[in-house]
C-alpha cells in the first residue's frame, strides 16, 4: 500500500520560503538545497539556503515553467513573450527558441529536461494574448521536442497544455490539459514520437479544479496542483485520486465555471478565486537531502509554500 494513502494536511502545517516573489509560478531545487523560482521582476529568483535571495536576467512577459540542464542553467519558457530563454548561472540570458518551421511558438508553458537531455516544450495555445484561448475554449495547445535532430511538434490538438513530464522510466510522457482539467499520458517512441492520448486518472478535481502543474514521486504517485482551488492532490498508478489539502471558495468555483461555459470567463474572475490562506498555487517540486521536502509556487503568493511529505519525489535529470 501506498505510504500517500490517507496523508492530509492541515493548512496551518504549512510553512513559506521565500520575500517578496512576484508570480514565482515554478519552483527548480538543486541537490545542496539551492531553490529557483520564475519571477516577473527578472527572469528568476535565486534562493540560497541561508535565505539570501537574487532575481536574474532582464524582466521577460510572465516567465512560467522551468528546468535545469546539467550545467546548472534554468531554460525558462515565457508565456506571454511566446519564447524560450536560458538563464546563466552568471545572470547572462539568451533567447533559446522563438520558432518551429518558421511559426512563432505561442503560450509557451513549461520545459522539461529527460535522461536523454532532451527538452520537452508545452505550448498553451498558439494565440497571444492567451486569455483568448482560455475564454474561447480553443484547443490548439501543442507538445514540442528538442533534440539532436531540431525542434518538432509531437503532440497537438491540445486544450490549455499545461505541465508535460516524463515518469520514471520514461515509457510515458504526462500533460496537463488546464481546461477541463485533466491528465493525459501518450507512449513515448525511442525517437521522441509520441502515440495516442489517453486519459489518466479523475475526470475532474471538483467544481474549478482546473490542474496546473505536477511532480512524481518515488512511488510513482503524481501529485497535482489545483490552481483555483488553491490545493494539491494525489493521482495514484491505478487512477484513484486524493486531496491533499485545498482552501476553496465554492461560490467563486461556481460562477466562475458557468462563465467558462458561456465564454464570458475574465482574467479577475481567477484572480477572485484565490483563498483567505493559499492563493492559486501552480506547481511542485521535491527537495531536501531526502527529497521529502515539497516546494509549491503560485501566481499571486510572494513566497513559495514548503511542508514534508511521507515519500519522495522522483529526481529530475539535473539531480542526478
Amino acid at each position: 500500500m501506498s505510504s500517500v494513502r490517507g496523508f492530509t494536511l492541515e493548512l496551518s502545517r504549512i510553512e513559506y520560503v521565500g520575500q517578496g516573489l512576484v508570480r514565482p509560478e515554478c519552483v527548480i531545487v538543486e541537490p545542496g538545497g539551492t531553490l529557483w523560482t520564475s519571477d516577473a521582476r527578472g527572469i528568476a529568483t535565486r534562493i540560497e539556503p541561508d535565505g539570501r535571495q537574487a532575481t536574474l536576467g532582464p524582466e521577460v512577459p510572465e516567465p512560467n515553467g522551468m528546468a535545469m540542464d546539467r550545467q546548472g542553467n534554468l531554460i525558462v519558457a515565457s508565456m506571454s513573450g511566446g519564447k524560450i530563454h536560458k538563464l546563466h548561472r552568471d545572470g547572462r540570458s539568451e533567447v533559446l527558441l522563438d520558432s518551429i518551421d518558421g511559426k512563432p511558438l505561442g503560450a509557451v508553458n513549461f520545459c522539461f529536461i529527460d535522461s536523454r537531455d532532451r527538452l520537452w516544450i508545452s505550448v498553451t495555445t498558439r494565440h497571444l494574448p492567451w486569455w483568448s484561448a482560455v475564454v474561447g475554449s480553443v484547443r490548439d495547445g501543442y507538445i514540442a521536442l528538442v533534440d539532436e535532430k531540431g525542434a518538432r511538434i509531437v503532440a497537438d490538438g491540445l486544450s490549455l497544455t499545461n505541465e508535460v513530464r516524463l515518469d520514471a522510466a520514461e515509457r510515458f510522457l504526462y500533460a496537463v490539459e488546464t481546461v477541463p482539467g485533466r491528465l493525459l499520458r501518450f507512449s513515448v517512441r525511442d525517437d521522441g514520437s509520441l502515440g495516442d492520448p489517453e486519459q489518466f486518472g479523475p475526470d475532474s478535481l471538483g467544481i474549478g479544479g482546473y490542474m496546473d502543474g505536477f511532480a512524481f514521486d518515488a512511488e510513482g504517485n503524481i501529485w497535482v496542483a489545483a490552481v483555483c482551488r488553491n490545493g494539491l492532490g494525489v493521482i495514484f498508478p491505478d487512477g484513484s485520486y486524493q486531496t491533499v489539502f485545498e482552501d476553496p471558495r465554492p461560490a467563486v468555483l461556481e460562477a466562475m465555471t458557468v462563465k467558462q461555459r458561456n465564454g464570458t470567463i475574465e482574467p479577475a474572475d481567477l484572480g477572485a478565486c484565490a483563498g483567505n490562506t493559499l492563493q492559486l498555487p501552480t506547481s511542485i517540486a521535491f527537495g531536501g537531502p531526502d527529497l521529502r521536502t515539497c516546494y509549491m509556487g503560485s501566481l499571486a503568493m510572494p513566497h513559495l509554500l514548503t511542508f514534508r511529505a511521507p515519500v519522495a519525489g522522483l529526481p529530475l535529470a539535473h539531480m542526478r
